[in-house]
C-alpha cells in the first residue's frame, strides 16, 4: 500500500475513533470526571473532563492499525513503543489527577511521575540527538519533555488554547518531517492531529462541551515533546537541530512568561495563579476567539521559522533568531504591562 495512503488512513482512523468515543465518554463518565467553575475556572456549569480519554483511544487505535498495515524500518518500532508506553503512563497520571480534583496531585508528585515517563523514553532511545554525550543529552531530554508536558498543561487555562496549539505543532511536525519519511514520527503526528481535530468541536460546543482534563493536556504535551525528538532536522542545514525550539515556541514562551510574571511578583513559579498571558489578554478586553487566533497565528509563524531553519545557512539562522528574540521580548514586555483581574 502506498505510504501516503497509509498516512491518510492513520489520520482518518484517529479522527473517526475519537469522534465516535467522545460523545459516549461524555454520557457515561460525566459523573466521575467533571470540572466545576471556581477560582481561575470561569466556565458555566459542570463540564466533563474526558477529552484525554477520547484522544488516547483515537491515537492508540490508529497506530495499532497502522502497525499491522505496514512494516516499520528497523529500530523505529522500538522508539515508538517507548513513546506509547510513556504516553500511557502520563495519561494514567493525568487521569489520577482528574479523579482527585479539586485537590489533585501535588506538584512534586506530578513532576516525579513525568520524569519517570521521560526515563522510559530515554530507555527506548528517544533522546535529544544533537549531543552525543549522554551526560548532556539525557538531562536536556528530561528538561525538554517534562517542561513541555507542563507547558501544554498551562495552556489549558482557556478553553481551546491547548488543543489549538497541539494542532498547530503537529501540522508543523508533519510538514517538516514528511519529505524525509521518518515513519513513526509521521504516523504518530498525523494520529495526534486527527484526534485533536475530532476533539476540537466538542471543546467549543455550548451544549456538548468536553474539556481535555489534565489527562488530555499532559498527554498532548508529552507526545508532541517526544515526537519532536524523533527527526534529524539537520539533513539540509547544520542549524536545523534548533527547529524544535520554534515548532514548540508558543508553549515554551507561554510557560516562560507565566514563570517570569510570578517570580516578578514574588510568587512561587510552580504554584497556580492568574498570571497567564491568555488571562491578561482577556482582562484587556480580548474575546476568546481573538486570543485563540492570536496564539494560533504566533504558532504558525514560529513553525514557518522552524521550517526555514532546516534549510538555512548561518547568516539566515542568525537573522531569524534575532527577529524572533526581539519580537518575543517586545510581546513579553507588553503583556507584563497588562494586569490580570
Amino acid at each position: 500500500m502506498e505510504i501516503f495512503v497509509l498516512y491518510l488512513l492513520g489520520f482518518v482512523t484517529a479522527f473517526v475513533l475519537s469522534s465516535l468515543v467522545l460523545p459516549l465518554l461524555r454520557r457515561t463518565c460525566c459523573t466521575y470526571l467533571a470540572d466545576k467553575p471556581g477560582g481561575l475556572k470561569t466556565h458555566q456549569g459542570t463540564v466533563p473532563t474526558v477529552g484525554g480519554s477520547g484522544l488516547i483511544v483515537g491515537i492508540f487505535g490508529s497506530l495499532v492499525l497502522i502497525r499491522y498495515c505496514t512494516h516499520f524500518p528497523s529500530g523505529t518500532l522500538h522508539n515508538l513503543r517507548g513513546i506509547l508506553i510513556g504516553s500511557l503512563f502520563i495519561f494514567a497520571m493525568g487521569l489520577w489527577d482528574d479523579f482527585t480534583k479539586p485537590k489533585g496531585l501535588s506538584v512534586w508528585l506530578k513532576l516525579s511521575l513525568q520524569a519517570a515517563a521521560t526515563a522510559m523514553l530515554i530507555y527506548y532511545g528517544v533522546v535529544i540527538e544533537a549531543f552525543q554525550n549522554p551526560w548532556i543529552s539525557w538531562p536536556l531530554t528530561f528538561l525538554w519533555v517534562v517542561g513541555l508536558t507542563n507547558a501544554f498543561n498551562l495552556l489549558d487555562i482557556q478553553n481551546g488554547l491547548c488543543v489549538t496549539q497541539a494542532i498547530v505543532c503537529t501540522i508543523g511536525l508533519t510538514v517538516i518531517t514528511l519529505p524525509r519519511e521518518y515513519i513513526y514520527v509521521n504516523f504518530a503526528s498525523l494520529a495526534v492531529l486527527g484526534a485533536c481535530l475530532a476533539f476540537w468541536p466538542y471543546n467549543h460546543s455550548k451544549t456538548h462541551r468536553i474539556f481535555l482534563g489534565d489527562s488530555g493536556s499532559n498527554l498532548l504535551g508529552f507526545l508532541i515533546a517526544a515526537l519532536s525528538l524523533g527527526y534529524g532536522y539537520s539533513a539540509h542545514s547544520n542549524y536545523g537541530f534548533l527547529a524544535p525550539l520554534f515548532i514548540l515556541a508558543v508553549p515554551l514562551a507561554d510557560t516562560l512568561f507565566v514563570s517570569l510574571a510570578r517570580v516578578l511578583k514574588g510568587k512561587n513559579p510552580l504554584k497556580g495563579s492568574n498570571d497567564h498571558a491568555a488571562l491578561r489578554l482577556k482582562a484587556a478586553g480580548w474575546e476568546n476567539g481573538q486570543i485563540l487566533a492570536a496564539f494560533a497565528l504566533a504558532g504558525l509563524g514560529s513553525n514557518l521559522v522552524a521550517f526555514l531553519l532546516t534549510r538555512a545557512d548561518g547568516l539566515t539562522t542568525g537573522i531569524l533568531f534575532a527577529l524572533t528574540a526581539i519580537t518575543g521580548i517586545l510581546l513579553i514586555y507588553k503583556l507584563l504591562q497588562m494586569e490580570p483581574k
